[in-house]
């Protein structure tokens, strides 16, 4: 049998993400958020920005956004030289 084909792109690296969120949310939710960095934006969003292991703690991180029934705009990689 031949291995799977894996993406060159990195996805199973850690890599700083952007999570963008519809509502606000509390900075207590932090830890929860697997230590991101919650900030609220002006546009009523919500915006979890932070490194995550690999895609596993990215859908992990996902699932709690859904189990706070909280809307979904946007996840965004960031590159290392776009982090402030």
């Amino acid at each position: 049998m031949t291995e799977p084909h894996r993406p060159s792109t990195g996805l199973d690296q850690p890599a700083w993400y952007e999570v963008r969120l519809k509502g606000h949310i509390d900075q207590q939710w932090g830890d929860w958020f697997e230590g991101m960095t919650s900030t609220t934006e002006s546009d009523g969003t919500t915006v979890l920005s932070g490194p995550l292991i690999d895609q596993a703690a990215l859908h992990g991180l996902l699932r709690k956004v859904g189990d706070l029934g909280m809307t979904l705009i946007s996840v965004n990689v960031v590159e290392p030289d776009d982090v402030e």
